[in-house]
């Protein structure tokens, strides 16, 4: 059974690793596009045109700042060993709930593996803060409903 689910936690990570590394070609090409178009407009009427390649630096900038933090997050999500069995909720683990399943590590949302729903989340998120420590048959209260820890690992 244990290599079953370290098998499930191994997927969960390559699906928040292709999520994530989507997100960063996006980002690298939106910031692209927004230099270029600058560029183009470098050799042109300088005053009709400046604060249209200002426009597009500040867009480039918007996608740089973007992309830095996709890299910071894909940075915490490198440290997660999906070889390693959790036996309380932590960094890395995946729980099971009555109502929802969740795989600790960063914000992601919503994943689908194995015909399941897993819900990526980080060691910041409120919910994570309310079961955080507990293992499985524990029970924990999370905007104003009951969560009873089925499995952690």
């Amino acid at each position: 059974m244990v290599a079953q689910e370290l098998e499930l936690k191994k997927r969960l990570l390559q699906e928040c690793t292709k999520l994530l590394n989507t997100q960063i070609k996006a980002a690298k090409d939106a910031m692209d596009d927004a230099q270029e178009s600058a560029n183009e407009h470098q050799g042109a009427i300088e005053d009709k045109f400046e604060s249209f390649r200002e426009a597009c630096q500040i867009q480039r900038d918007m996608y740089a700042r973007q992309l830095d933090e996709l890299i910071t997050t894909m940075s915490v999500l490198k440290r997660i060993n999906a070889t390693k069995e959790s036996k309380e909720v932590a960094f890395g683990a995946v729980v099971h709930t009555n109502l929802q399943n969740y795989f600790i590590g960063v914000s992601l949302g919503q994943l689908e593996v194995d015909g399941e729903t897993y819900y990526a989340i980080s060691g910041m998120s409120p919910v994570f803060k309310a079961m955080a420590g507990k293992i499985a048959g524990d029970t924990f209260e999370f905007r104003d409903q009951k969560y009873k820890i089925e499995q952690v690992f």
